[in-house]
Parts: C-alpha cells; structure tokens; sequence
C-alpha cells in the first residue's frame, strides 16, 4: 500500500513544482491566480471526499481506491495536454484532485480494514508519513523533466505513476465492509466525538501550513537564489526535494514522541515550534542562502512532525462504525483550508510586493505561521468539558 501510494503521488506536486519557474510566466499570472489554480487540487478534492470515504462504510475501501487512481493519472495527463491557461488549467486540477479523493483516505481505510485487531498507530504513521517520501519524489521528477523537456512532459510522467497503486489493488485481497443502513452522509456521530474533532481541526491547522508552503516552497527558493546567490548546486529542485522527504522521519518521530509523550502535548510542542520557525524564516528572507537553507530543512521537520499522529489520534478516536464518515471529515477540513493556504499565500504574497519582494515573502510565513497557531487551540478545545467551557466563558 505505500508503494501504491508513492506512485499515487508522484502527480501531487507536478502542478506547484512548475508554477513559479514555468506556468505563471507562460500564462501570466498573478501570485494570487497561481495560488488559485493550485488550490483546484485541494477543493477537488473536498467536494469529493465526503462521499468518497463514507461509501467505505458500505462497499471495499479497495474498489474506491483503484477508481481514484486511475482518475487521478488521466487527470494529470490530461492537463499536459489541454491546460492553456488559469481556467482550463484550474479546472482540470481540480479534477486530478477528485480523483486522489479517492486515492488517499479510501486506501488508508483499505488498509486499516486489512490490519490485525491492536494499535495499528505505527502502521498509519507509516502509511502517512510515506506520503511526504511521493511528494519529494513528485518534486523531483517533475522539476528535472520540466527543465529539461518542458512542463508538459512532467505532466505527461507523472500521470503514469497511479498504476503502481492500480496494481496493489489488484494484488490485495477483497473485504467487503458490514453492510449498514441509514443515510450515507451522516457526520451527526462524528460532529458528536469531540476528541476526534480535536484531531481533526488540528489536521486543518496542519493542512493549511503544509499545502501553503508546498505550494510556495520554489518559488521562494527562486527568490533566495536570485537575491542571495546560493551556490548552483543548492538548487531549487534539491531544496523541494530533501524538504519533502525530510518530512517522512520527522512524521514517524512525531508520533513516537506522541506514544510517549501523550499525544496532545507532543502536537502542540511540535505546532508551537513551527509556527517559531515561519516567522524566522519570514523575518530572515534577505539572510544568507546557508542560513535560509538551514531554517527551511528545520521547518521540514517541524511542518508535518504532528501528521501522523494527529491521523492515528482521529483513527483511534473514532468510533469502528462510523470510521469511513470520520476518515471523510477529516480530510474533507484537512484539504479544505489546503485550498485556503495555497491561495491565500499567494494573495498575500501579491498584497506585499509580489514573489522578488522579500516583504512579499515575509507576509506568507506571517500568513503561515497564524494558521498553525491554530491547531493547539482546536487540542486545547477538544479537552474542555462542556462546564470547563462555561466557566471559561463565565471568567
């Protein structure tokens, strides 16, 4: 399963990679429009996930997940080909990120569904955090074949990879879930669960910070080779690369340090630190390319450090009947303020000068490191009782 989803995600980032060095100069557009388009994927994905992980309450996980895959590379492929600009390049993005709606909760329900009864808390560590290893991977490749044979290519690439998670598929035995009544969307019992809404809305805070840097991650690396002159080989390919795959330890040590530690505590340390290391790097754009390298490899790690253990908190924390409509909330709130972070950094980064101002570049780690500024409020939220609440409020 994570080697189906290495492949699932070499598209992720295809879009974001090319944006600052390739798109938005062929197409002309604005560090808002660029964030925009790139926030298709998240929004295309939030309208789907709903559905998409609460069917896996009533059919096999494994049957939404092969859908999903293939959807997601015809997708990217079809970008490569048709994209010629913000609203044909929007659109078609956002249906690559219907596609990995089906592609990323639904497999990790596929796979939890296949585990043996116990914490399964390591294996979903695993399962997520091999995530930031496709990303990287989904940097490179694209990056280099861009360079080399044009963005299109990357698209073209990148689309084939969904057939390693097509044949895990395929390789995986059937499991048909219990069947249910009632209505498919029904969130009543997981608005109810409020420790699982802490999980959850800390994931939104995650999301937001991760998808907004994601996003913005080469074209601030552009800025600091052009305006600081960093050596040749300290690349912006290089830079996105070892970001990402950096992010895969830093998950698992996350969580190891949430079984622990208890896991609300090691979230909000880990939340807290990142947020520090935002306004540093924003308040440091114009320091040397040494010391932004060596902030950015820190942020690495702090950035998806609380992901797999705010995923295996929500997992544990939700009720076995309704697992598939909690899996679906979460990523519905996660990549639903992904869309918000990937736009409203670029909105930002427009409001203050634009992507050669290091003002511009200063206000988006501002912009990032309020959203993840958030997530212990949504932990600390979680823990109150009702009469807590009230005497809160009541002071």
């Amino acid at each position: 399963m994570c080697i189906g989803q290495l492949g699932n995600l070499l598209p992720h980032v295809t879009l974001s990679a090319n944006l600052a060095q390739h798109l938005m100069p062929a197409w002309g557009l604005s560090a808002a429009e660029g964030g925009l388009m790139a926030s298709g994927y998240a929004f295309g994905y939030m309208l789907a996930v709903p559905v998409l992980t609460t069917l896996t309450d009533r059919i096999d996980a494994r049957l939404v997940l092969l859908g999903g895959s293939v959807v997601s590379g015809v997708a990217t492929v079809a970008f490569g080909i048709f994209a010629q600009g913000f609203w044909s390049g929007t659109i078609i993005w956002s249906l690559a990120g219907l596609g990995f709606a089906g592609a990323y909760m639904p497999g990790l329900k596929a796979l939890t569904d296949r585990l043996p009864a116990g914490d399964t808390s390591r294996a979903v560590t695993l399962y997520t955090s091999s995530f930031s290893v496709g990303v990287g991977l989904s940097f490179l490749i694209a990056q280099i074949l861009a360079d080399r044979w044009g963005w299109r290519t990357a698209f073209y690439v990148t689309g084939i990879g969904p057939i390693a998670m097509v044949v895990a598929c395929l390789a995986i035995e059937g499991r048909r879930p219990t069947p249910r009544a009632g209505r498919l969307l029904n969130f009543a019992p997981v608005f109810a669960n409020r420790e699982a809404l802490g999980y959850i809305f800390g994931y939104g805070a995650h999301c937001f910070e991760l998808y907004g840097i994601r996003t913005w991650l080469v074209g601030f690396w552009t800025f600091v080779v052009a305006h600081q002159g960093a050596p040749s080989w300290l690349s912006p390919v290089l830079m996105s690369f070892c970001f990402a795959v950096i992010s895969m330890p830093a998950s698992i040590l996350g969580n190891e340090a949430a079984l622990k530690f208890g896991r609300h505590r090691a979230i909000t340390v880990v939340m807290i630190a990142s947020a520090c290391v935002a306004l540093a790097i924003g308040l440091n754009a114009t320091a040397p390319a040494w010391v932004l390298a060596l902030l950015l490899m820190i942020y690495g790690l702090t950035v998806p450090a609380d992901s797999g253990a705010l995923t295996a908190g929500m997992s544990a924390a939700a009720v076995s009947e309704h697992r598939g409509a909690t899996l679906a909330l979460h990523s519905t709130v996660g990549f639903g303020l992904s869309a918000i972070g990937a736009w409203g950094t670029g909105a930002a980064l427009d409001a203050a000068g634009g992507p050669q101002s290091a003002k511009g570049w200063l206000l988006v780690f501002i912009v990032l490191a309020a959203g993840i500024a958030l997530g212990p409020l949504a932990l600390l939220w979680a823990r109150m009782t009702p009469s807590e609440k009230h005497l809160s409020r009541s002071r």
